[in-house]
C-alpha cells in the first residue's frame, strides 16, 4: 500500500463519528444521499431508488472515501474493467461478464453476441418442440454455476414457467431425488453447468441424472443433455455432442456468469424475451457504473458505506433482508458474490493486507427476520449495518393489505433501528444509531433483477479497488476440496481427528 493511501485512510480515521440524529438535524440530508437508477422511456421507465440517508456518511466522509478512491486509481482499473485489460492479474485474465450485457471491448461484445445467438437458437427449438416434448429441465451446477439460475427462476417464474426448472447443486443424494421426484424422465431435459466440466459434485450428479433416465425407458439419456462451459472439449470427451454444447469465455467467472450461457435455464423457463431484459436491466447498470464519476456513481457510493462500517467502524458482518419473497434466495447470493470476491487476506500485489476485508454477508426475508434475528439488530452488541430491499409492486394478487403490511414493517424497522427508544426498564431501552439502506424498485421484473445483480456486482468491485484486493480469485475454495481428492484416493495420513471422523464414518482407506 502506498504512503498516500496509508494517509487517506489516516485521515479517514480521524474524522470525527457523528450520530445519525445530528445528521439528519443538519441539513437536506434526504436530497444527498438518496438517489434513483432509471431505465427505459415513456410509459416502459422503471428504475430503483437508493436511500443511504440512515447511514454516517457525510460530506467529510464521502469526500475523504473519494480521495482513497481515486489514490487507488479505481477510474483506471474501471476502465481496465470495461477495455478488456488483464484485471485478474492473479490467473492472468481480462474479467468478461460485462460484456456479456453488451459493455466491454468490441471483440469481447461481438463474441457474447455471438453465443447467446446460440443459446437464443436451443431455447427457441426446445419450445418449439424440435427436440420433443420438454416439460422439465434439471439443472446441474454448484456455486456461481447454480446460484444465480437459481435465483432468477424462483424470482421470475412464479406466475409461469414455459419450462419446470429444477436447480440441483448439493452432492447430498437428497437433493438430487427430489428433483427426480417432480420430473417426468420422458418430458426432461439435464443441463450440465461446469466452467472446467471437472467439477466432482456436477459431474457425480450428472452421471445419476442419466442413469435414472435410462432407468425409467429413456434410450438415449446423452441425448437429453445440454452442456454449459468454458472447456467444450472436456464435454465432448464427457459424452455430449457439440451441437448441444453452449460455451462461454474464460473470462467470466463462475460467480458472475449468469449472464452467459449459464443464463440458460433461465430463458428455458421463462423465454428469451426475459432473459433478454434481465441483461438489459444489467446494462443500465453498466452504463451508470461505466460513465458516472466520484459519490454519484451509486456502486461506488455503496463502497464508502461499506467501507466505513468494516474498516473505520469494525463491523465484521452486514445483513441483507429482502421485503420480496421473490427475492428469498437474494442473501444467499450475495454471499457467495461478496464474500468468495473479496474475502482475501492479501492485496492484489501479494502483501498482507492492512486492514479487514470483506464483511460475513448474511440476511433473510422479511417479515420473518423480524421474529427471529432482529432481536440482536435492535439491542444486540454488535453493530451491524444493514440493507433492505424492497418492490412498490406486490408480487401477489391477494387483498394489497398484504403488501401495505409488508412495506410499511420495512420502512419502520430501518427508522426504529436509527432512532431507538429509551425506556426507564432497561430490558426495553433500545439505544438506536444502528444504521441502515434502503434499496426500493418500482417493480420485481426481470430488467429489474438483472440492474439488482449488477449493481451489486460492481458495489463488490468498487470495495475491491478501495481495499487494493483481486475479486476475481477464489483459490481459498481448492484446499479442502484437494484434501478431499485425496482422502478418495487413499494411501494419506492426515491429523489424528480427521483419521477418527474418516474411521468411525467407514471412509478410512488403507
Amino acid at each position: 500500500m502506498s504512503d498516500a493511501i496509508t494517509a487517506a485512510w489516516a485521515k479517514l480515521q480521524n474524522l470525527p463519528h457523528k450520530t445519525l440524529s445530528s445528521l439528519f438535524a443538519g441539513g437536506d440530508r434526504l436530497a444527498k444521499l438518496s438517489a434513483r437508477l432509471e431505465w427505459g422511456e415513456g410509459d416502459l421507465a422503471a428504475g430503483i431508488a437508493f436511500d443511504w440517508s440512515k447511514t454516517h456518511l457525510d460530506d467529510a466522509l464521502i469526500a475523504g472515501f473519494e480521495d482513497l478512491a481515486r489514490l487507488a486509481d479505481f477510474e483506471g482499473k474501471r476502465a481496465e474493467l470495461f477495455s478488456g485489460g488483464v484485471i485478474n492479474i492473479s490467473e492472468g485474465r481480462a474479467v468478461g461478464h460485462t460484456a456479456q450485457r453488451g459493455y466491454g471491448s468490441d471483440a469481447a461484445v461481438e463474441e457474447a453476441q455471438a453465443l447467446h445467438l446460440r443459446m437464443q437458437m436451443l431455447v427457441e427449438a426446445i419450445h418449439e418442440g424440435v427436440l420433443g416434448e420438454v416439460k422439465h429441465l434439471i439443472h446441474l451446477g454448484i456455486g456461481g454455476s447454480a446460484l444465480g439460475p437459481a435465483l432468477a427462476v424462483d424470482a421470475l417464474a412464479r406466475d409461469f414457467a414455459r419450462v419446470d426448472v429444477h436447480v440441483v447443486s448439493n452432492i447430498d443424494g437428497a437433493a438430487l431425488e427430489e428433483a427426480f421426484a417432480a420430473c417426468d424422465p420422458a418430458t426432461t431435459m439435464i443441463a450440465i453447468a461446469s466452467k472446467s466440466f471437472t467439477t466432482i459434485e456436477t459431474l457425480t450428479n450428472a452421471d445419476s441424472a442419466l442413469k435414472w433416465l435410462a432407468q425409467n425407458g429413456v434410450s438415449d439419456p446423452a441425448g437429453r443433455v445440454v452442456a454449459l462451459t468454458a472447456s467444450p472439449a472436456a464435454a465432448v470427451e464427457w459424452g455430449i455432442d457439440e451441437t448441444r454444447i453452449l460455451p462461454f469465455p474464460q473470462t467470466v467467472g463462475g460467480r458472475y456468469s449468469l449472464w452467459s450461457s449459464i443464463g440458460f435455464p433461465v430463458a428455458v423457463c421463462v423465454g428469451w424475451e426475459e432473459f433478454a431484459e434481465m441483461l438489459a436491466g444489467a446494462g443500465a447498470v453498466d452504463q451508470h457504473f461505466r460513465d458516472t464519476d466520484g459519490a454519484a456513481n451509486l456502486p461506488l457510493r455503496a463502497a464508502f458505506a461499506d467501507q466505513y462500517y468494516s474498516r473505520l467502524r469494525g463491523c465484521q458482518t452486514r445483513a441483507v433482508f429482502a421485503y420480496d419473497e421473490r427475492l428469498g434466495l437474494f442473501p444467499s447470493y450475495l454471499q457467495q458474490l461478496e464474500m468468495e470476491s473479496n474475502g482475501k487476506s492479501v492485496t492484489a500485489s501479494g502483501d498482507p493486507v492492512s486492514g479487514p476485508t470483506a464483511p460475513i454477508t448474511w440476511g433473510g426475508v422479511g417479515t420473518d427476520a423480524q421474529h427471529a434475528v432482529f432481536q440482536l439488530l435492535h439491542q444486540g452488541t454488535h453493530l451491524v449495518p444493514v440493507d433492505f430491499i424492497a418492490a412498490i409492486a406486490p408480487g401477489d394478487c391477494l387483498d394489497p393489505v398484504h403488501h401495505r403490511i409488508l412495506l410499511t414493517n420495512c420502512f419502520a424497522q430501518g427508522a426504529a433501528l436509527m432512532t431507538g427508544k429509551d425506556n426507564d426498564n432497561p430490558a426495553q431501552c433500545f439505544a438506536g444509531e444502528r444504521p441502515s439502506a434502503t434499496i426500493l424498485c418500482d417493480d420485481l421484473d426481470a430488467a429489474t433483477l438483472g440492474a439488482l445483480i449488477a449493481f451489486h456486482e460492481h458495489r463488490t468491485f468498487a470495495n475491491a479497488v478501495l481495499m487494493g484486493i483481486n475479486p476475481f480469485d477464489q483459490f481459498g475454495v481448492e484446499l479442502g476440496k484437494t484434501i478431499a481428492n485425496k482422502i478418495g484416493a487413499g494411501g494419506n495420513k492426515f491429523d489424528a481427528s480427521t483419521e477418527s471422523l474418516l474411521s468411525i464414518a467407514g471412509l478410512k482407506q488403507d
